[in-house]
């Protein structure tokens, strides 16, 4: 029974330790539509800043652009199109 114990302790010690290694950090830039006016970079920012598993945002009104920095492991670019088109800003993942 004891080595039965120290197996699983050292089994989910060893998963513990690799679980982090499959998770990244991402950045993807969005194409945005709609952005007509001066506050339309904060409505974005803030569509993608509540996204849990966010880390960084930077929205340019010059280029229609969103750039998200994100946790994969915790959100992907369709949540994060589906928090811009629910602000009225479709967006799609820049070529």
């Amino acid at each position: 029974m004891m080595v039965f114990k120290r197996f699983s302790l050292a089994t989910l010690m060893a998963l513990a330790l690799l679980a982090p290694a499959f998770a990244a950090e991402r950045t993807v830039t969005l194409d945005v539509e709609n952005m007509t006016c001066a506050s339309c970079p904060y409505i974005v920012e803030k569509s993608l800043t509540r996204v849990s598993g966010v880390t960084a945002t930077a929205v340019s009104f010059d280029e229609k652009t969103a750039t998200v920095t994100f946790d994969d492991a915790v959100t992907s670019i369709d949540a994060l199109t589906r928090a811009t088109a629910a602000a009225g800003y479709p967006s799609s993942v820049r070529d």
